[in-house]
């Protein structure tokens, strides 16, 4: 999996508010097209996506009465996207575009996190579910990779290098001596090991407060590890979900697949809990609900606190443009949203459910 370079590509956050910005849109008499492109170079460095383009828009827009507005503004769309595409970054791995000429809409999202087929959608409001669960499926996190000398933190989001700072320990040298002498020289070079970790958990501890990172991924060795979780402090280490390994000068790259490996694997186990939970609290006739009608009815009352839907509706025979508007009202309505890989975890309520803020009686 390439690791895209940061500098050009937007950070979670913007990603994020581009989402709102695009779930905010208003429907109107005009098409909006939607296309969803795999930028990633095939093993020869080819690109595959200018025939799908070419071949997908045509004829998408001849199913358009060929002297109408709605065409019209397609063919506008259409062209703007083919000279768009031919300028995007070659680090680039994804790319959605939302374009609607009639309406003045043209957003691009130049996207680090793959996308893994071109897909087009044209109705008559932005497709947002791929992109929403792009931005589920690569969230901020930290990566920690530590030895008794030095220390590197990398913030990730959306599969790009957020940031990252090195940290340098106190190098101590190794002598020939026995005795006294040796037991000294020992404790010396713990107490110097101690002071390392100390110092690597406070940055930690700083860079998770600031950039309110929920998930830490760890890699040391067998020394520093045991040292830096007795530093931890409780909050801190709540959120540390594995300890892989890995080499403290491994590249970027590597530190990236290893450690969003860690947090898919992790997501998958908590997925399964927080399915129980929502199922749980549906029985007891908690603040929960279950089914899309039921799922739908509480959005549009702004009840939902987070929706938890399926990664794959195909998989439930679920139309996606179903679950792209319940993904939409929820942007649209503040409700966080956890896509659920698993399709066989939601498959007794219609892939879908929510948990709510608040429960409005529709007696």
């Amino acid at each position: 999996m390439p690791l895209a370079k940061a500098a050009v590509m937007p950070s979670l956050d913007q990603l994020s508010a581009q989402l709102d910005r695009l779930a905010s849109f208003e429907p109107g008499p005009f098409p909006v097209l939607s296309l969803y492109l795999n930028m990633q170079p095939d093993q020869h460095g080819r690109d595959h996506f200018e025939p799908f383009i070419r071949k997908e828009l045509a004829e998408r827009v001849r199913t358009y009465p060929a002297s109408g507005p709605e065409r019209e503004s397609l063919e506008k769309d259409a062209e703007k996207i083919r000279q768009y595409v031919a300028d995007v970054d070659s680090s680039a791995n994804g790319l959605a575009i939302f374009a609607c000429a009639g309406a003045e809409l043209f957003d691009a999202v130049v996207l680090a996190a793959p996308i893994q087929e071109h897909r087009l959608y044209i109705s008559d409001q932005p497709h947002l579910y791929p992109l929403a669960r792009l931005i589920d499926e690569y969230p901020r996190y930290a990566a920690l990779l530590a030895d008794t000398r030095s220390a590197r933190i990398f913030v990730f989001a959306a599969n790009a290098v957020e940031h990252s700072q090195q940290i340098e320990g106190v190098k101590t040298k190794r002598h020939k001596m026995g005795g006294w002498s040796q037991a000294r020289y020992q404790r010396h070079t713990e107490n110097y090991h101690v002071h390392h970790a100390k110092e690597v958990v406070d940055a930690l501890a700083r860079i998770v407060r600031d950039e309110s990172i929920g998930s830490i991924v760890i890699s040391g060795d067998e020394v520093i590890v045991p040292l830096l979780k007795e530093q931890l402090p409780k909050d801190l280490a709540e959120r540390v979900i594995d300890v892989v390994k890995l080499e403290v000068h491994a590249s970027e790259r590597e530190v990236l697949e290893k450690t969003i490996a860690a947090l898919r694997e992790k997501d998958v186990e908590s997925d399964r809990g927080r399915v129980d939970e929502l199922l749980g609290a549906y029985r007891a006739n908690g603040l929960a609900v279950v089914g899309v009608e039921n799922t739908r009815k509480a959005l549009e009352m702004g009840e939902v606190d987070e929706l938890i839907i399926t990664a794959s509706p195909e998989a439930l025979k679920m139309e996606e443009r179903v679950a792209d508007e319940l993904v939409t009202k929820a942007r649209q309505t503040a409700a966080k949203i956890r896509f659920i890989e698993d399709a066989a975890l939601l498959s007794a309520t219609g892939g879908v459910g929510a948990f709510l803020r608040f429960k409005v009686s529709r007696q």
